[in-house]
């Protein structure tokens, strides 16, 4: 006989999101691996003692790397494709009926960081994957050609 799914959205629903990614996924290895607690101390001087809070500088660098790694250049895509992965719901640290942060506050915040900031995480992130084998590698090539531009020296 042949069998028909009818869909019937539940009122409620028992859900752990952690139950719904495998231990073998990337994004829940990364979670376990890196520790950014080191971001508040670091990003502490950019942020006044008044007003609304800030998005967290945590999940600010965790969705930098999540849009680095789907290579995703949008921030509004970026959020976008954020909410609709559980694995990176559950890295990010948010559950499934959380609103992620608005795409405009990701804009607004990458301007409020200096370049060195970025760089320094960039450093503990690859250090911390390099050392849970996460990341592995001998040799470094550079490709590169001469490409001859089109553009005016005077301009």
């Amino acid at each position: 006989m042949q069998g028909k799914k009818n869909y019937q959205e539940k009122l409620f629903a028992q859900f752990q999101l952690s139950d719904r990614i495998p231990e073998s996924n990337f994004y829940r290895r990364l979670k376990a691996v890196l520790d950014l607690d080191f971001l508040y101390v670091q990003t502490k001087s950019y942020y006044g003692s008044r007003g609304q809070k800030s998005i967290d500088p945590i999940v600010f660098f965790k969705l930098c790397l999540v849009g680095y790694l789907e290579n995703i250049i949008s921030d509004r895509q970026l959020i976008q494709h954020s909410g609709m992965r559980l694995d990176i719901l559950y890295f990010l640290g948010y559950d499934i009926d959380e609103e992620l942060p608005w795409h405009s506050t990701i804009s607004r915040t990458r301007q409020l960081y200096p370049e060195t900031v970025f760089e320094d995480v960039f450093t503990k992130v690859l250090g911390m994957c390099v050392n849970q084998g996460m990341v592995t590698g001998h040799t470094q090539a550079i490709d590169s050609a001469p490409v001859k531009a089109n553009a005016s020296m005077d301009s």
